[in-house]
């Protein structure tokens, strides 16, 4: 399996923001996006929806990132898989899963929320609205949204 971090957390640093997503074109625009949007954000990258359970459940228990932006469409296990076996897990339930991708399918809407989906985002095709939509999210999920810190989440116990 090759994980590869975008910015390396340390061995015990979590990254805040689990992306898995397999254009790597739009990994670059949202690594960008975040960089310009001030998000001093560790992010690690993962190309399938194999990667992203692994990393999740296999082995050691590995501290949770803050947030989960999910691309749908995915090699190996699809991003609704992913998203359902989060949402079922206790440890990993309360990790925000925003779902990013180019699907505006009504039916890929609609299930991403009947399993759990936190937020669902159509990627902007134009660059600016692009880098807005990606800053919004990372804004939102990592410094305006406060974690229930009674579920124990990731960030729990205190504004992020």
């Amino acid at each position: 399996m090759d994980i590869r971090p975008e910015k390396s957390p340390g061995a015990e640093e979590v990254p805040d923001i689990l992306l898995v997503e397999d254009n790597l074109h739009d990994v670059e625009l949202v690594l960008r996006a975040l960089r310009r949007g001030g998000q001093a954000a560790s992010v690690l990258h993962l190309r399938d929806g194999a990667e992203a359970l692994a990393y999740l459940f296999e082995g050691t228990e590995r501290p949770l990132p803050r947030l989960v932006l999910l691309d749908l469409k995915l090699p190996k296990v699809d991003g609704l898989e992913v998203l359902r076996r989060i949402k079922e897990n206790g440890r990993t339930r309360t990790i925000p899963v925003v779902m990013l991708t180019s699907s505006s399918e009504e039916s890929d809407v609609r299930r991403s929320y009947s399993l759990g989906v936190n937020s669902y985002v159509v990627k902007p095709v134009n660059y600016d609205e692009f880098v807005r939509a990606v800053t919004d999210v990372g804004h939102y999920w990592l410094a305006m949204n406060r974690p229930d810190a009674v579920a124990g989440g990731p960030g729990a116990g205190g504004v992020a």
